[in-house]
């Protein structure tokens, strides 16, 4: 890319917003050129706006340290300085539907970690690996809002990617049903162990609205474009459990499935280890080279150890054996921030970028 993108990140403050700080910093396509964040950052400089609250184990690098955090409802004067922005405000749901709006309508591209588009008919929520045609909703959006050059995509939530990619590497032998139990780290609820010492020592079993995100969003991603709108998927039937354990990062699932076709153990691991999608083709600058990796071991795959695989942005399988209700059980561990939250924005953005759905303005 000759010349970079001009990034904007909204919510930048927060968790998410401090990962996709750390995440572009040296990125080769994409320079942060401005902060957002609710009107009680605004002025500030960025070091005194997230002074006590800062989360990540990097340091926070003087050039941004020095910005001046804009107020995020200043939607014109942000749009005037950015190519686009990534989102991950805290606002209520109808909020945030409708500052991301605003951003499209003022021709800044919008990549969202934020749930409130993702049922959007006419916004693609993606896994890069998964479904990229579903870009090719963008353009009935843009007619929708009567843009240009502006839209808005999602990512879905973050404790399928668990899973998920490991059911779709194997779409052909068609899973029918799915039973799957996350046990999510408390980085998913925006905290650490120093925010929430409830957490020590202990396992919450509700994580309020996680469940039916678990077992829906896998089928709209799945989904068909029809009509200019995404429609889900029917099949397969998915239900889960979602709970909250004390783990600093990485969400971990375990899995049962039943398949219409059923495959044998080898032929699961080869489609596991061999399964390929556009951003390992393209060879984007997130992209894991390997996305799914197989662990042998019984013991694997466990958080401490494989959540950073891949840099945070693989998946990681494990404890493959067949069932005495189910045709086959496994385990499964992503990066719930990496992965899961800003680094699968990043790699949203890559794609569009590599796509020329966004260009410099």
């Amino acid at each position: 890319m000759e010349k970079k993108l001009r990034v904007g990140i909204l919510g930048a403050t927060g968790m998410v917003g401090q990962r996709f700080i750390t995440l572009l910093e040296n990125h080769p396509w994409f320079e942060v050129v401005l902060l957002a964040a609710s009107p009680r950052s605004e002025g500030k400089k960025y070091k005194e706006a997230v002074d006590g609250r800062w989360k990540m184990d990097a340091p926070i690098s003087d050039r941004i340290a020095e910005m001046t955090v804009y107020n995020v409802n200043d939607v014109e004067k942000i749009s005037e300085q950015v190519d686009f922005v990534f989102s991950a405000v805290d606002m209520s749901k109808d909020e945030i539907k409708n500052i991301e709006e605003a951003y499209a309508k003022a021709e800044t591209p919008v990549v969202s970690n934020n749930s409130a588009h993702r049922w959007t008919p006419d916004v693609p929520m993606v896994v890069p690996e998964i479904n990229p045609q579903h870009l090719d909703v963008i353009e009935s959006q843009k007619k929708r809002l009567g843009t240009t050059r502006g839209f808005i995509v999602v990512k879905p939530n973050c404790s399928i990617q668990s899973y998920t990619p490991a059911l779709h590497a194997l779409k052909e032998y068609e899973p029918e049903v799915v039973i799957a139990t996350t046990y999510q780290a408390i980085s998913g609820a925006g905290k650490n162990f120093k925010d929430w010492p409830e957490m020590v020592d202990n396992v919450i079993p509700f994580i309020g609205g996680e469940e039916e995100k678990s077992e829906q969003e896998p089928l709209r991603l799945w989904g068909d474009i029809v009509d200019g709108k995404i429609e889900k998927a029917t099949s397969p039937i998915i239900t889960t459990q979602c709970i909250r354990v004390p783990v600093s990062d990485g969400h971990t699932a375990a899995v049962f499935v039943n398949f219409k076709n059923k495959p044998t153990k080898e032929q699961i691991i080869k489609a596991w280890k061999e399964f390929k999608g556009i951003p390992q083709e393209l060879e984007l600058p997130s992209a894991p080279k390997q996305f799914i990796n197989y662990h042998e071991e019984e013991n694997r795959p466990q958080a401490k150890l494989d959540r950073d695989y891949e840099n945070g942005m693989g998946v990681s399988l494990g404890r493959l054996r067949e069932d005495t209700v189910y045709d086959y059980k496994f385990v499964g561990l992503s990066h719930n921030t990496k992965r899961g939250a800003a680094g699968g924005a990043v790699l949203i953005a890559e794609l569009l970028a590599a796509k020329k759905f966004i260009v410099n303005k």
